[in-house]
């Protein structure tokens, strides 16, 4: 009988043990959900769905170039013989038409220009003797037949001797190198009393006014695009080195490569220069639309989705977006309606009635 009566108090004492445990879990468990859920409203940041002039935008990689280049090469047929006895001008000087840039020794230029003078006037008494001995007088070319006076000429070697002193001529009026563009001096490497070479330009002047820049875009966006868009370059070295312009032309030819080259016409900046590469985008206003931000635009279960603030709550609403640019997308779907709230910032982890406090108010 003893050993019932203790088997009896084992089991009350089991079940009282049991009970005391389930309430403890309970109240932990009720604890523990209650610190999950969130007892806050989200704070979100909301724009007014408003009908406005939507902006495309195209994005494309180019070069600028200068409108005017010119390559600056001593003219004078004997310079690979001379050096420059005076350099004027350094690199990133501004110039303007006419202006010198560099001057040649001048010596043996000046002795073969005398030289040929002299053999020009040797040649133009022979040409006399030649005139006088068939009965023509020089000074009466009027007279004398056009045949005769040139065979006189070729007798005489008066054409052989006016080609070597023209070219002689030519020489010592170029052995000053001008510039025949305004502009800033580029690409000088030469150094006083060096050798010249004549196989590549001895600078470069740069006319910066109104520079241009090339740029290709896809065939099938051809027609987003047309003469007189605005452009904004800006520098892929600097992001806040930036210029605005408008297209000039299209070239009407696509390459092998499907794409068709564009030129547009910037504003001068002191910080762009030839040869750079920048990033472009093509602006074109495609008329009255609704517009939202990128940041309105939520994925759930793979569709997009814009939440709509409404007495305190976040309303779901599936949309269909159309046309984008940098920062907006146009709204094709009619499942919001001109004046809506949409929640533009915050909206990372709504749900459809989420309580949600505008960050305004």
């Amino acid at each position: 009988m003893k050993w019932k009566y203790f088997a009896g108090l084992f089991i009350i004492a089991g079940l009282t043990g049991c009970g005391q445990s389930d309430g403890k879990n309970k109240e932990e468990k009720e604890e523990s959900v209650e610190t999950v859920l969130p007892t806050e409203e989200t704070v979100v940041y909301t724009e007014t769905l408003r009908t406005v002039d939507f902006e495309h935008e195209l994005v494309s990689n180019g070069r600028i170039s200068a409108q005017q280049v010119a390559e600056l090469q001593f003219a004078s047929a004997s310079s690979a013989g001379n050096v420059p006895v005076r350099i004027f001008v350094k690199n990133g000087d501004h110039v303007v038409e006419g202006d010198a840039i560099a001057m040649l020794d001048t010596f043996q230029i000046s002795n073969s220009y005398r030289q040929a003078e002299d053999n020009l006037q040797k040649a133009y008494l022979e040409l006399q003797d030649v005139l006088i001995g068939q009965g023509y007088a020089i000074g009466d070319s009027a007279a004398i037949p056009p045949e005769m006076l040139r065979l006189a000429c070729i007798r005489s070697g008066y054409n052989s001797s006016k080609i070597q002193y023209d070219l002689a001529k030519y020489n010592l009026d170029n052995a000053v190198l001008r510039t025949p563009i305004a502009g800033t001096v580029t690409n000088l490497f030469s150094k006083p009393y060096c050798a010249v070479n004549t196989a590549e330009p001895f600078c470069t002047v740069i006319n910066e006014g109104k520079p241009e820049v090339d740029f290709n875009i896809l065939e099938n966006e051809l027609p987003l695009i047309q003469t007189g868009d605005r452009v904004m370059i800006q520098s892929y070295a600097s992001p806040d080195i930036e210029s605005t312009g408008n297209i000039a032309n299209i070239n009407p030819s696509v390459d092998k490569e499907g794409t068709v080259r564009v030129k547009a016409y910037v504003r001068p900046h002191p910080k762009i220069f030839n040869g750079m590469n920048v990033r472009i985008s093509v602006f074109r206003s495609l008329g009255q639309q609704w517009v939202i931000p990128k940041s309105a635009v939520v994925l759930r279960t793979g569709k997009q989705v814009v939440f709509v603030y409404k007495d305190g709550q976040a309303a779901w609403n599936y949309v269909t977006t159309g046309l984008e640019n940098a920062t907006h997308y146009t709204v094709t779907s009619k499942t919001l309606q001109e004046g809506d709230e949409i929640i533009i910032n915050g909206n990372e982890h709504l749900a459809d009635g989420t309580n949600v406090k505008k960050a305004d108010d």
